[in-house]
């Protein structure tokens, strides 16, 4: 009996030397102290074997032997356990003599830049947000603008349509039919938001940004628009930008009109940027068309209104001094790097 207690005592000391982990030191316990398989724990099922004089000296045996295995296996455990410690303390290290990383700041996108002060420059004079929808039916985006049936922008070249009635809107002006379909003046709203033209060059692109503003009052007038839009160039260029009205036509507005300012660049001497003019070319606006607020239910004989529709690329573009609209797009770090207002 005693044989094979040393035996078993040697054996868990023999084994332990090759051990390497805890996880091994936890594996090689249970061999021998697994209370069903375990080799001492088997030992005390064969007490049954054992003549009745000799199973107190063979119990005691087995129990000291028990004892010794869970100590000696355990101060294993506890050594591997600071060894693996120690060497992940090691593996982390830090050098704090080292340089630190360089964190770069970040910048906001041109276009969420020029849309931002949009807002704050329109929001101060009272203007309200309007988000329309980028489907929209033909009807929202030319007719109840009174657009014709036979007009260039209808044709498949210049719209994208998704089926006879639906399409990409070209304009956020079919947020205005919403906005005075559903409220009664006086009305200010400002709508931001992606339009779709089938138009691709270095100044064009198939998908840019539009921000449409529209006010409808009593008395409004074209007086009313140059007293905004002189606001709006001189938050945007400089407090020595001025605006001048240039007659157009756009089916919606009527009178019509091309707002340009003086060019911030050379203050309207004559440049490369103005191309020697001295007024660079900004954004379309004019008076709501009478069919236009006819066709909302609004009556023209007591209300007028003022629309305008401002390119986002365009205005960065000028700002920044971006001679191909595809940068704003590209998201080139090179180019955004340069641009923190």
């Amino acid at each position: 009996m005693n044989a094979n207690l040393e035996q078993i005592k040697q054996e868990i000391i023999t084994g332990s030397e090759g051990l390497k982990s805890s996880k091994e030191v936890y594996e090689f316990k249970k061999t021998f102290l697994d209370g069903k398989t375990g080799k001492i724990g088997l030992l005390m099922k064969e007490m049954k074997n054992i003549a009745p004089e000799e199973r107190a000296a063979y119990g005691k045996g087995v129990n000291e032997l028990k004892e010794w295995a869970l100590e000696f296996l355990g101060e294993l455990d506890l050594e591997m356990r600071a060894k693996e410690l120690e060497a992940r303390y090691e593996a982390e290290k830090l050098d704090i003599t080292l340089p630190a990383e360089k964190v770069e700041e970040g910048n906001l996108h041109p276009i969420t830049l020029i849309r931002n002060q949009l807002i704050d420059v329109f929001a101060g004079m009272g203007f309200q947000i309007y988000e329309g929808t980028e489907i929209e039916t033909d009807y929202y985006n030319f007719t109840a603008l009174n657009t014709p049936q036979d007009h260039p922008a209808r044709d498949m070249q210049d719209t994208f349509y998704l089926s006879p009635e639906f399409l990409l809107r070209t304009q956020t002006s079919a947020g205005q039919i919403h906005v005075m379909e559903n409220s009664k003046p006086p009305i200010k709203i400002l709508s931001p938001g992606k339009v779709f033209r089938s138009d691709d060059d270095a100044t064009h692109s198939p998908m840019f940004t539009q921000m449409e503003g529209l006010v409808v009052d009593k008395g409004i007038t074209l007086c009313d628009l140059q007293g905004m839009l002189d606001v709006f160039v001189k938050k945007i260029y400089g407090e020595g930008t001025r605006t001048r009205l240039r007659p157009s036509y756009f089916p919606f507005t009527e009178p019509s009109v091309e707002v340009d300012c003086s060019c911030f660049e050379c203050g309207g001497k004559g440049c490369k940027l103005c191309k020697g003019t001295g007024w660079i070319e900004i954004l379309g606006a004019g008076i709501v068309n009478n069919k236009v607020l006819e066709n909302c239910g609004i009556d023209p004989n007591e209300y007028s209104g003022l629309a305008f529709g401002i390119g986002i690329e365009r205005t960065a573009m000028l700002k920044y001094g971006i001679n191909n609209i595809k940068l704003l797009f590209e998201s080139d770090l090179r180019v955004l790097k340069q641009l923190n207002d």
